[in-house]
């Protein structure tokens, strides 16, 4: 499928430059269509009937399989959940903390995942360390550097595969080999970095890694999972709690939890959703391969980079070409970095302000086209 005819797919993109991949990737129309297909499938049959509860079952497996395919894992170790965030809760909360418990998280996570640490920090007397990834964007080691701040008492390590704010890839497997030498767990934020880079969480090793489906795979808000390895299934306890992660009996008696990571699923979602999604999933392999399209992906963010480099009063965090779709940059002429990103809305050019470290980033997609790098790049030019 040429890149024309599968941009035409998605509406959000006839009338503006996006940028915004990394924030929420757009739905493609054939997802649309499947979402309102589902709804219209469960009114049809009776929201409250034996035919749509069997119906529900259906969809929720054929999800974790889509998933699981992407990943390179079993189904069975997939829990649906809403986003990111709700996957790194889930395994967060699951640990069974001791005071004293060291917890150790980079200095680039999301705040919806430090605000969560803070509470277990506040919640069950734990010690929190920061460990500086930002540092070694450009030079540097992340793995010596994470090595360097594991300790005894160390038993979780909080990581983005890919940084939200530089872009910075992490070399996940060596992380999660140095972790595992000291008997550390790695809980890793993947909204950066599933359905951008070629996975394949087996061999990385890594214990829990949170997702969603808002964002690189173009598909609804409100669908997401959470990977749980066989490994470190038996240690994770359900935190959230609800009839989808538990085994009744006939007089209904609960009797345990389902088997592998569906346990952690809690209840009532918007079902209809997960149609969508596999859509989505469906319509990025009809364009290419994954690595096919993660290295698209890197020569549209090697163009974007270059680009900015050669603009005087255009700061980029990076001093070589990025690993993924996240170009983040400075203007160093004194315009306020918000009100370029409004300016540019204006124009129909979509970008997004990141506060730490202070800068503008803008993400392509394997869709995007050299033309739309070209009006961002000219626009922020003439400033």
């Amino acid at each position: 499928m040429t890149k024309d005819n599968h941009r035409q797919q998605f509406p959000a993109l006839t009338n503006k430059a996006y940028f915004n991949y990394g924030g929420q990737g757009p739905l493609p129309e054939a997802a649309l269509e499947a979402i309102y297909g589902a709804y219209k499938r469960v009114q049809l049959g009776g929201p409250f009937s034996g035919d749509v509860g069997a119906w529900v079952i259906q969809e929720a497996m054929l999800t974790r399989r889509a998933m699981a395919s992407e990943l390179a894992v079993p189904p069975e170790t997939i829990a649906l959940t809403e986003d990111v965030t709700v996957g790194c809760n889930i395994a967060l909360w699951g640990i069974e903390w001791q005071a004293g418990d060291r917890l150790l998280i980079s200095d680039c996570e999301h705040p919806g995942i430090i605000a969560s640490v803070m509470e277990l920090q506040r919640r069950f007397n734990l010690e929190v360390a920061v460990c500086p990834l930002a540092a070694t964007l450009n030079q540097g080691d992340p793995v010596q550097v994470i090595a360097d701040s594991l300790q005894p008492n160390t038993r979780l390590l909080v990581i983005s595969h890919i940084l939200w704010n530089t872009g910075q890839v992490l070399p996940l497997t060596e992380i999660v080999k140095v972790c595992h030498q000291q008997e550390v767990k790695v809980l890793v934020d993947a909204a950066q970095s599933v359905g951008v880079l070629p996975l394949n969480l087996i061999e990385s090793g890594v214990d829990f890694y949170a997702f969603t489906g808002h964002k690189w795979w173009c598909g609804p808000e409100g669908v997401g999972g959470l990977y749980v390895s066989a490994a470190a299934l038996a240690d994770l306890h359900p935190a959230f709690i609800g009839w989808r992660g538990i085994v009744t009996d006939t007089k209904a008696k609960v009797m345990g939890w389902k088997p592998g990571a569906q346990r952690y699923e809690i209840a009532t979602s918007a079902y209809p959703l997960y149609a969508g999604l596999r859509s989505a999933i469906a319509l990025q392999h009809e364009w290419g391969t994954v690595e096919e399209r993660y290295a698209e992906i890197c020569r549209l963010s090697k163009y974007l980079w270059e680009s900015l480099s050669e603009i005087s009063h255009v700061k980029c965090l990076r001093t070589s070409p990025p690993e993924a779709g996240l170009v983040s940059f400075q203007l160093t002429n004194g315009t306020p970095h918000n009100k370029l990103v409004d300016w540019l809305e204006k124009q129909g050019i979509m970008v997004r302000t990141i506060l730490n470290p202070d800068c503008v980033r803008a993400c392509v997609h394997y869709f995007t086209t050299e033309a739309e790098i070209d009006k961002l790049v000219g626009a922020i030019a003439i400033l």
